[in-house]
């Protein structure tokens, strides 16, 4: 088996053994590694794509229970209901963490090589990625504190007893960064006495001690499992938290990036066609970090744009938003962004940080409390709470408190934000109730106790399908969603790997240049973000490719309160590149 893998490949896994774990470690450590692909005997033959992915490229966020059929596994209603209300639309699934849990809407992970019977089993699973290039979770910084591993730890049972972190609880820990406002440390009984174990996300997700070798491994064999039932996209849970080192920060640490690297490697010898996602919710220069050289994520989430989205058309201004995409440069080769404005977390307000004046992020929280929605905290340094997501649907976030104004403008402000991530350089996101144009779940948010419910809805199959078939908002912004993404996927300018530039039309007008890869043709995609129609100049031979805008003579047209147009031309627009 040592053979079949290259001395190159072997020689750099042995390289970031040794700056996790030390050289007396790091050669045992590739033989497990080795050993581990022999068990499996999987990967070895298999080459990655020549084109991981293209203009036809999007992805559908969903749990695996979003649609419910009374009698039938959820995850085959969920299959059957994205082949048929969805077809053609998305050739990428991600079905959020399907396995027993405790709490956190599946990631507090009671069980990571199961699936949890209320939503089917591997078969379904497996069905699921016979369809789509699936995407799954491959839950990394914590599990349930109900997990069998955690209740050996606390009989003392090896090799569990060191799967945890465990901390002084009088150690200064002001440098950690937290994603809450709950105690970082939690007393715990054990058969060894008292400990203070680390959980960075609450009381029920227990820390995995990745400064333990046994737990990497565990996790890698969880990740070929996932691969051998059908995952080819794997997504990194909230991985910037992996490795705690007090007197830290304990995030992004040099050792964390070691580890998303070591995956890569492993991911190219086990399974070379599977694309690695990075899941950090953090501010941008840290986010793509996790690009590394090309050597990290293959892709990872632009969680500037969900509340660059959201401030610019509640403000009216395209400003920030075009300053932040004009500044984005390339992915190294190999790599691209996930654009998405909802998923099933709230919308992240750290990301921000840097890109919009200090006072917008409470101004943003303000807003979306006037519309129902809620706002969830961290700690910050000295003891005291900011912002940290706002809870909310992107739909009725949107929305014009005190009534709907004329036109059906709240219908429009959305799908003109559902339109710039497909405009965008990278791929395009849709969370599931994003395409129902669904409200805050209130009833949901109060039974559950927790501001996420709000955008958390399930559906009853009978009730979606009936729904889609109306002429409310619901099927109208599916409808034009899926359009919008048929257009996308017929024009070479949308590929991923395209070039982008951001064209300054003034501050109502977010305009994106899109050019095809290595070829000539380009698409000029303007937004309109304000609540009045404004004339722009753009080139006579134009062509809308979503058919609404009309061009005058002499390059003039108007273009609709919050309206989209996709042109196609030799020219442009009459605007100028924004530095």
């Amino acid at each position: 088996m040592i053979k079949c893998i290259s001395r190159e490949s072997l020689e750099r896994m042995r390289g970031r053994f040794e700056r996790l774990y030390g050289a007396d470690l790091a050669a045992r450590c590739v033989e497990r590694a080795v050993m581990l692909v022999g068990r499996y005997g999987v990967g070895l033959d298999a080459r990655p794509p020549a084109a991981p992915w293209s203009e036809r490229d999007a992805l559908l966020i969903a749990y695996g229970d979003m649609v419910r059929r009374e009698g039938e596994a959820p995850l085959a209603t969920l299959g059957r209901f994205a082949g048929g209300a969805l077809r053609g639309a998305f050739s990428m699934l991600h079905v959020l963490p399907f396995f027993p849990y405790s709490s956190d809407d599946g990631f507090a992970v009671l069980g990571y090589r199961e699936v949890n019977p209320s939503l089917g089993d591997w078969r379904d699973i497996r069905r699921l990625g016979e369809s789509n290039r699936l995407m799954v979770d491959l839950v990394l910084n914590h599990c349930s504190r109900g997990h069998p591993w955690f209740r050996d730890y606390v009989l003392g049972i090896d090799p569990y007893a060191g799967y945890f972190v465990e901390a002084d609880p009088g150690a200064d820990l002001s440098a950690v960064v937290r994603p809450r406002p709950s105690p970082l440390l939690h007393q715990v009984q054990t058969r060894m006495g008292t400990r203070w174990v680390w959980m960075t996300f609450g009381e029920d997700q227990v820390d995995l001690n990745f400064a333990e070798p046994d737990v990497l491994f565990e996790l890698l064999d969880i990740l070929i499992t996932y691969i051998a039932n059908g995952a080819r996209i794997v997504r990194l849970d909230a991985v910037a938290f992996l490795w705690k080192e007090p007197g830290t920060s304990c995030v992004h640490l040099p050792q964390t990036h070691e580890v998303v690297k070591l995956i890569r490697d492993f991911l190219e010898i086990v399974a070379p066609d599977v694309i690695l996602v990075t899941e950090t919710n953090v501010p941008h220069a840290e986010n793509v970090g996790y690009f590394g050289c090309g050597d990290e994520a293959h892709v990872v989430y632009q969680f500037s744009l969900p509340p660059l989205l959201l401030h610019g058309l509640l403000s009216g201004s395209a400003r920030h938003l075009a300053s932040w995409a004009a500044g984005l440069g390339s992915p190294p080769p190999g790599c691209a962004f996930l654009n998405f404005t909802a998923s099933h977390d709230g919308i992240g307000v750290r990301p921000l940080e840097g890109l919009v004046p200090g006072d917008a992020v409470g101004w943003i929280a303000s807003e979306v409390v006037r519309r129902g929605g809620r706002v969830s905290s961290r700690s910050v340094a000295g003891g005291g709470e900011a912002p940290y997501e706002l809870n909310t649907t992107f739909y009725d976030a949107l929305g014009f408190p005190g009534g709907e104004p004329r036109g059906g403008l709240h219908l429009r402000r959305f799908l003109c934000s559902q339109a710039i991530p497909m405009s965008l350089k990278g791929i395009p996101a849709f969370y599931f109730n994003s395409l129902l144009a669904a409200p805050n779940d209130q009833e949901g948010f109060q039974l559950l106790g927790y501001p996420r419910a709000l955008n958390r809805r399930r559906w009853r199959e009978e009730e979606a399908v009936q729904l889609l078939a109306g002429e409310g908002p619901p099927a109208v912004a599916c409808r034009e969603i899926l359009r919008m993404l048929a257009v996308r996927s017929a024009h070479p300018a949308f590929h991923p790997d395209g070039g982008q530039r951001i064209l300054d039309m003034g501050d109502a007008i977010f305009c994106v240049e899109r050019l095809v890869p290595g070829g000539a043709g380009k698409v000029v995609c303007i937004h309109n973000m304000i609540s009045e129609p404004v004339t722009i100049g753009v080139d006579e031979g134009s062509q809308d490719l979503l058919g609404g805008l009309r061009v005058a003579a002499g390059g003039r047209a108007e273009i609709e309160p919050y309206g989209v147009a996709w042109l196609a031309s030799h020219g442009g627009p009459a605007g100028r590149n924004r530095d």
